[in-house]
């Protein structure tokens, strides 16, 4: 007769007594005659943690891609964007002492915009986008006044030089002091045409800002000597302004333009980078949908070891019924068996998925140095390093998810062992 029997359970237990924790706890541990039963249990475990492990590792990175993307554009160019309407730009200090002055505008800074071809004393020449701008401007926007790597922006409207990128400078193979050429298609009106204008001017600073794409396009240039360059002398392209908060610049529209007291277009960092954002939150989404698969395939997993565990243990099952044991008690039994492997396989999960999330740039250079090949290229994906945050909702809601599953997958095997006739299994033992 089976061991269960010297342990019917006690007249009066209630639910989920020691007793049927204990006939649970009996049915997880691995016996000879059980391997298969064990072996499909550890793989259902498995499943889970690799499961909620992938999906809390994967949606920590991409929010992590996600803030430090937003960080870094949102960090060199403006919330809002003031662009005029009827006429140049020429009272734009005026225009941008006033915007100052809005509840909510952290500074307003007048910029020109141009493209043009750079050269350096190595290798060839590259696009790169000279942005004019003030030496006391520049050193509001942090992004890049706190990364300064070489140099200095101190003096920088009368030093009549320009601030690079460090991947600008590696590329043109430029050093501080050094010169680099700029080509302007947009040159000098001669009887023969527009011909370029080519100038070169002194690298007196060199920064980097973490993004690959900043780092090697973007050249920043006395406001004063970008107006000379592009033929804008006395004017400014546009204003672009730098909020408290991101998120609130519909709120601040109104005000600004009233501020500006002059037509203006304004446009929005959301506007101008919707595209790139909705693409990352439709991956994300996706992501997160594809990953959940794994986790139902291990709660699958669980279904099935549990049906063959209900069939190895007919003949138990029939004798705890025997000796007054309820229908409720036998389901609630294999309901545990069950659980029990979906919420141990989650626990491991979270913590196996935190480790990496927080180590997830040092196991980057890990396997960047065991296959010779770089990983996570700052060229395809714009950032230096890998990034990872997690959130806590997100993570509590891939553990609920998970246990939501695990539980599921086990009512239906503990249904079938309590619908299990006593009499037909001790009959056909």
């Amino acid at each position: 007769m089976s061991e269960t029997v010297a342990t019917a359970r006690p007249t009066g237990a209630g639910p989920f007594s020691p007793f049927e924790r204990m006939v649970a706890w009996r049915y997880l541990r691995s016996k000879r005659k059980e391997t298969v039963i064990s072996v499909i249990a550890s793989i259902s475990f498995v499943g889970i943690m690799l499961g909620v492990a992938t999906l809390i590792i994967v949606m920590a990175v991409m929010n992590g891609f996600r803030a430090e993307l937003l960080t870094r554009i949102l960090g060199i160019n403006g919330h809002l964007i003031v662009q005029p309407v009827d006429m140049p730009l020429e009272d734009y200090a005026e225009v941008a002492g006033r915007i100052n002055g809005v509840p909510g505008v952290k500074y307003a800074i007048p910029l020109i915009d141009g493209q043009v071809l750079s050269s350096g004393d190595a290798g060839p020449g590259t696009g790169a986008l000279v942005r004019g701008i003030r030496g006391e401007d520049l050193g509001k926007v942090t992004l890049v006044a706190n990364n300064i790597r070489q140099g200095s922006i101190v003096g920088f409207d009368t030093s009549e030089g320009v601030a690079i990128g460090q991947r600008m400078a590696d590329n043109l193979g430029l050093a501080l002091g050094d010169s680099i050429t700029l080509v302007s298609p947009d040159g000098d009106v001669t009887p023969f045409g527009t011909t370029p204008r080519v100038k070169a001017y002194p690298v007196t600073a060199i920064f980097e800002v973490g993004m690959s794409e900043y780092d090697a396009s973007i050249i920043f240039m006395p406001l004063a000597e970008a107006q000379l360059y592009f033929n804008m002398e006395g004017r400014a392209q546009s204003i672009e302004i730098f909020v408290d908060n991101p998120d609130d610049v519909d709120a601040l529209k109104e005000p600004v333009e009233a501020a500006a007291q002059r037509q203006i277009f304004l446009s929005d960092w959301r506007q101008r980078n919707q595209t790139f954002f909705s693409a990352l939150q439709v991956e994300r989404n996706v992501m997160f949908m594809i990953l959940t698969l794994i986790v139902l395939v291990a709660a699958l997993n669980i279904i099935s070891g549990l049906i063959m565990l209900v069939k190895d243990k007919s003949h138990d099952i029939a004798i705890l019924r025997t000796m007054g044991a309820s229908r409720g008690a036998v389901m609630r039994i294999f309901l545990m068996t069950g659980a029990a492997i979906g919420v141990t396989g989650t626990i491991a999960g979270v913590i196996l998925g935190i480790v990496i999330c927080l180590n997830v740039e040092s196991i980057r250079q890990l396997f960047s140095w065991m296959s010779g090949t770089v990983l996570f290229n700052p060229e395809l994906y714009f950032l230096s390093k890998l990034p990872a945050k997690m959130d806590p909702g997100e993570t509590l809601s891939v553990i609920l998810m998970a246990l939501v599953l695990s539980f599921l997958a086990t009512l239906f095997p503990a249904w079938r062992a309590a619908k299990l006739d006593p009499v037909e299994a001790l009959r056909y033992e």
